[in-house]
């Protein structure tokens, strides 16, 4: 319903659109489902390859009451089915888009708890975990660069996975029997990708070198979000939803590793031999600012209750969003590509009752299909010498899942 769901997700997807709403779960429900998003997105006609992102979602919800008071807990995971994080360091110069490329290869999980307090009010909120990144690489050895054979290294490597939380907030009120409207705060993260490398060793018995290398760098960054959201039952069978999402972009933080290097390599005794130079000091890397904008994104859902029977329901969804790209024109020498993007959904819902003896509660299948086209654009450089050059950006995106729903 292309993501308008911030009023309107009374089921275990409250957990990230609005854990305000897990408070309107009647019976304990689990889902669990799988997508797969590809993209083709391409540079000057060529297919950049960029990963698709896919994996397995789990949710739940448990509701009921404390004091009297309707209380629901939830809880959601993401698990990629190909790594559990990927971590990448490119150049600033570097041709990528930045908004798809490894923004998404991320383990999630999420817990909530709502509470109603009264009955046309619902108030929910909890924390979402995400995973950052240290790594240490040592190695040590001797050179020879008069007999590579007689050359020997050893190395050690030891990466950590740590976790980078974030809070979100959301309100539901009821406005009657058939309008709800909604309001969600979700928190900045920033994934951080620190590491640490150090090279000790000995250079043909002429002299020693050591080289520390320490590098800092965002790996991922999401923006704070709100989102505002109204559902409507326009009539008992048609329900129709709207949403604005404000994006902080402007926050965002270049991705580039910032570099501490320190490199001692001493001459040996009596000077350097003929036609040997010793390297030299790394530069440093100057990060340059992307200069982001904020962005307003509006989505529609619709929603037809096409059939409507005492043990089964059918449900046929649409949607649509515009998200005009935060990233302006890279003009100078900082390649980081995006563009404005439609997108249109269709699904297909079924919520199934055997009232069987051993089974009384409700299985609900969702299926989706999206296509997202984004708008073709031409950057030109300032510079005619610019090392990249204009260059032609295009691409789509297609993204289908389904989800089981089992209630209890």
């Amino acid at each position: 319903m292309g993501s308008a769901s911030t009023a309107d997700s009374a089921d275990p997807s409250a957990n990230y659109y609005n854990p305000a709403a897990l408070a309107s779960v009647r019976t304990i429900q689990l889902s669990l489902g799988y997508f797969r998003a590809d993209h083709h997105l391409a540079i000057n006609g060529q297919d950049n390859h960029v990963d698709p992102v896919k994996g397995v979602n789990i949710a739940m919800a448990v509701p009921g009451r404390v004091l009297g008071v309707p209380v629901a807990f939830g809880l959601a995971l993401h698990l990629p089915d190909d790594r559990v994080s990927r971590v990448r360091a490119l150049r600033q110069e570097q041709v990528r888009w930045e908004l798809y490329d490894n923004r998404n290869q991320r383990l999630y999980l999420a817990a909530n708890v709502a509470i109603r307090p009264v009955k046309w009010l619902e108030v929910g909120g909890g924390v979402s975990f995400m995973s950052s990144t240290t790594g240490r690489l040592d190695i040590t050895g001797q050179a020879n660069i008069f007999s590579t054979k007689d050359s020997w290294m050893r190395h050690e490597v030891d990466a950590d996975l740590t976790s980078i939380r974030y809070p979100q907030l959301g309100i539901r009120a009821h406005l009657g029997k058939r309008a709800r409207v909604g309001l969600t705060y979700r928190g900045e993260f920033q994934l951080g990708l620190d590491l640490k490398a150090r090279l000790n060793g000995n250079i043909s018995s002429l002299t020693t070198a050591l080289y520390d290398l320490s590098t800092s760098s965002v790996n991922a960054f999401l923006p704070r979000q709100i989102a505002l959201g109204g559902s409507f039952d326009v009539t008992d069978r048609f329900r129709a939803n709207v949403d604005l999402t404000w994006f902080n972009w402007s926050a965002y933080i270049p991705p580039v590793a910032k570099l501490d290097v320190v490199l001692d390599v001493p001459p040996p005794f009596g000077g350097w031999p003929a036609g040997i130079t010793p390297p030299a000091q790394p530069a440093t890397t100057i990060v340059l600012p992307i200069n982001m904008s904020d962005r307003l994104v509006p989505h529609l859902g619709l929603e037809w209750h096409a059939i409507q029977e005492k043990r089964v329901d059918l449900f046929v969804r649409g949607g649509y969003e515009f998200a005009q790209s935060p990233i302006p024109d890279q003009t100078r020498t900082t390649n980081y590509v995006d563009l404005d993007r439609h997108t249109g959904s269709v699904g297909l819902g079924v919520a199934w009752r055997p009232r069987t003896s051993f089974y009384r509660g409700e299985l609900k299948l969702d299926a989706h299909f999206q296509w997202s086209e984004l708008v073709a654009h031409t950057v030109k450089k300032d510079d005619p010498a610019d090392f990249v050059g204009d260059f032609r950006a295009s691409g789509r995106i297609i993204n289908f899942g389904t989800t089981l729903t089992v209630g209890f």
